[in-house]
């Protein structure tokens, strides 16, 4: 026997031990049974080489994966592998179980904080207002905390660490102190809903940041460059190629999968061509090895398939999310007084900023008129009473999650074909509109 220690996207580990002779599946079977679950969906397990993960065939040997070391009798340590995403979804919504949707989001969370994402700068506040809900809660009405004192409301807003929210740049951009002032601004918009719908909601909007929901792998232009200035990007709807210039990303190519001919590889060497009509010659990389090259190419014909199974139904849960957002419109803004007026006056836009031509001499005056106009907004909508989905069987959950049922119940969806979800869901649509009824 041998013990494999599987390392999870949340910072814990499950222990396993399998046959000398077992394949990856074996260790997926441990990890599910492990886990409770019956399907890992976007998951897979990778091992560490060369410092980036490369994700296992399940049905080869795990002495393939750890060579000679595997066959040493005498071996103590456990052979490390990583449950990894290895598909991306724009919905959590498409994943049935809440453990797994929970690793999920941890392993994004992971994924923001290493974001280079620079001129995303409002995604991030958006996304850690998304994560504290997620898992702190409620925010303590503003109101019980400007009756405390200066230290003490002080102290109670610094609940968190920006170093948890935050990518690094991020925080050396703004400051700890502008971060820990306006996030628990727009932390409190959010009052009132569910931790496990806040999670839902962090998930859609990592999927709009731009390096976010990726798989990146290393590749060189030239054979004999001795450091990997490209990154392959795997994504969810095809490739993305970027280039390292002084620390920042630069997009060279985004392709769709319709885009693309056919991936090939010879040894180290790989290539890439696109359809005809763009125009492009062959793209041509050099990975770390034909091992590489053997595995990044599978990662993109599964990755492909995965598309191709899942985008009807994807496709139908974005209607119901868009029917959600024509009802449901809420903004909040975070916005630095100091920067802006020195902006306003470098540049001189007085006729380009609707109603600011005199914003230079009235700024407090333009503060207060917001705070008036809060204070005499309606209260916000009263959230539906949380409730769990009784019959799993029935896809119409789907559009009930997005009124507030609670996903962090005992859901257990059956593993059925995304063929079977997506005919259960033009069902609903088709009986909601038959009888005349929107779907909210």
């Amino acid at each position: 026997m041998r013990h494999v220690c599987v390392l999870l996207p949340n910072k814990q580990h499950l222990d396993c031990s399998v046959r000398m002779r077992a394949r990856g599946q074996e260790v997926m079977n441990a990890v599910l049974r492990l886990l409770d679950v019956s399907d890992l969906q976007v998951f897979g397990l990778a091992l560490l080489r060369d410092n980036e993960y490369l994700f296992l065939d399940l049905e080869q040997k795990l002495s393939k994966y750890f060579a000679k070391i595997w066959n040493r009798e005498s071996l103590k340590v456990p052979f490390i592998l990583f449950l990894r995403v290895k598909f991306y979804l724009e919905s959590g919504l498409l994943i049935f179980s809440s453990k797994v949707r929970q690793l999920y989001y941890w392993e994004l969370r992971q994924k923001v904080l290493h974001s280079r994402s620079c001129d995303q700068e409002a995604l991030f506040f958006q996304l850690a207002a998304s994560a504290l809900q997620a898992e702190v809660g409620d925010l303590e009405p503003e109101e019980g905390i400007e009756k405390e004192g200066g230290e003490e409301k002080q102290e109670r807003m610094q609940y968190f660490l920006t170093k948890d929210y935050f990518p690094p740049w991020l925080i050396n951009q703004r400051g700890r102190s502008f971060l820990l002032q306006h996030s628990p601004v727009l932390h409190g918009e959010l009052r009132g809903v569910p931790r496990s719908r806040a999670i839902l909601q962090f998930l859609k909007e990592a999927s709009g940041l731009r390096d976010g929901p990726l798989t990146f792998y290393r590749v060189k232009q030239g054979k004999k460059e001795l450091r990997s200035s490209i990154l392959l990007g795997v994504a969810l709807t095809g490739v993305h190629i970027y280039q390292e210039v002084e620390g920042k990303q630069c997009a060279l190519f985004v392709f769709t999968w319709s885009d693309i001919d056919r991936f090939t590889f010879q040894g180290s060497r790989f290539e890439i061509t696109a359809v005809g009509s763009l125009g492009l010659s062959q793209l041509v990389y050099y990975t770390h090895s034909a091992f590489h090259s053997k595995h990044i190419l599978r990662h993109l014909s599964d990755s492909h398939h995965f598309y191709i199974s899942t985008k009807d139904a994807a496709s139908h849960i974005q209607q119901l999310e868009d029917m959600q957002t024509c009802q449901l419109h809420k903004e909040a803004y975070i916005c630095d007084i100091t920067g802006l007026r020195q902006r306003l006056r470098c540049h001189n836009i007085t006729a380009s900023v609707s109603d600011c031509s005199d914003m230079e001499e009235t700024d407090t005056a333009w503060i207060k008129d917001e705070a008036e106009d809060e204070d005499q907004s309606p209260s916000s909508v009263e959230e539906p009473e949380e409730v769990f989905v009784d019959d799993p069987a029935e896809v119409s959950w789907l559009a009930e999650l997005l009124h507030g049922v609670s996903v962090g119940g005992p859901l257990d969806f059956p593993s059925s074909s995304w063929a079977a979800v997506t005919m259960e869901m033009k069902q609903v649509l088709c009986r909601r509109a038959g009888e005349g009824v929107s779907v909210d």
